[in-house]
C-alpha cells in the first residue's frame, strides 16, 4: 500500500502573493496540490509559472481556462490529462474541470480539480456535469479517484448532496484539524472539500491547523486549504462501502 497526501486550495488569484501560498503548501508537503482561482487575468501565465517555481512542484495541468491547476511532486508519473469547460452561463464566470491519470509508486490514481459557481442553479448543473465527466474519464483510465473542489456551498446544499451521492466526503468521514474553510480570517463555512471514490481509504482530512499557522493561511488566501491523507493499494481495496461515481 502507498500513503498519499492531497491538498485542495483556493488561492484567491494569488492576492496574498505566490510566496505566501508556497509557504502554506510547503508546510503541508502534499504529493499533489489542486488549485482553484489560480491567476487567470493580467499576466496570468507568468504569474502561474512563478507560482509553480515557488511551490517547487511540476504542473500536470496549468494555464488552462477556468483558473484551475494540478501540480505534483517529482517521481509521480502522469499518463493522461483531461480538461473540460463546463456549461457556460451568461454573466457568470467560466467554470471547468481538470483531471489527471497518475501513477503513484506503480499504483493508478485519478485526480480531479473543480471550482463551482456561487449561483445555485449553475452550481448544481456544474456538479452533475463534473460527476459525469469524471465517470467517463475513470471508465477510460481505471483506478481510484479523488476530486478536490471549491464547491461554493456547504454540506446539505443540493450540489454537495449530488457529489456525495457517489463519492465520500473525506473530511466528514475522518475529520482532522479544522473544519470551516471560509472566510480564512474567521472561518464559518465549510465550502471546500476532498471527495473520494469507494476504493480509497482515508486516514484523515481537514484544514491543516496542526501543520500551518492559521495566520499564515489567512494571509495567503481568503480560503483555507483542505489536506487529505489517503491510502492506495491493498488497504484501499479492502475499504468497505465502495460505491461507483454517480451511483
Amino acid at each position: 500500500m502507498t500513503e498519499f497526501r492531497m491538498l485542495s486550495y483556493n488561492v484567491h488569484g494569488l492576492r496574498g502573493g505566490p510566496d505566501a501560498v508556497a509557504r502554506v503548501v510547503d508546510a503541508c508537503a502534499p504529493d499533489v496540490v489542486c488549485l482553484q482561482e489560480a491567476p487567470y487575468l493580467l499576466r496570468w501565465q507568468s504569474r502561474r509559472r512563478r507560482l509553480d517555481r515557488s511551490i517547487g512542484m511540476v504542473p500536470a495541468i496549468s494555464r488552462r481556462t477556468g483558473g484551475l491547476a494540478v501540480l505534483y511532486r517529482p517521481g509521480i508519473e502522469v499518463h493522461r490529462i483531461g480538461h473540460h469547460v463546463l456549461c457556460r452561463y451568461p454573466g457568470l464566470r467560466v467554470r471547468s474541470l481538470s483531471m489527471a491519470a497518475l501513477q503513484v509508486e506503480g499504483l493508478p490514481l485519478l485526480v480531479a480539480c473543480a471550482h463551482f459557481d456561487p449561483h445555485p442553479g449553475a452550481r448544481l448543473h456544474h456538479a452533475g456535469e463534473a460527476v459525469d465527466r469524471l465517470a467517463a474519464f475513470a471508465a477510460e483510465n481505471p483506478g481510484p479517484f479523488v476530486l478536490a473542489a471549491d464547491a461554493a456551498c456547504s454540506p446539505g446544499d443540493a450540489a454537495w448532496r449530488l457529489l456525495t451521492a457517489g463519492l465520500r466526503d473525506a473530511a466528514a468521514e475522518h475529520p482532522w484539524g479544522g473544519s470551516a474553510t471560509f472566510p480564512a480570517h474567521a472561518p464559518r463555512r465549510r465550502v471546500d472539500g476532498v471527495f473520494v471514490s469507494g476504493d480509497v481509504l482515508v486516514r484523515r482530512a481537514g484544514v491543516p491547523v496542526d501543520l500551518v499557522d492559521p495566520a499564515d493561511m489567512a494571509a495567503a488566501s481568503d480560503h483555507l486549504p483542505v489536506l487529505a491523507d489517503i491510502v492506495l493499494g491493498e488497504a484501499g481495496e479492502a475499504e468497505e462501502g465502495r460505491r461507483p461515481v454517480g451511483g
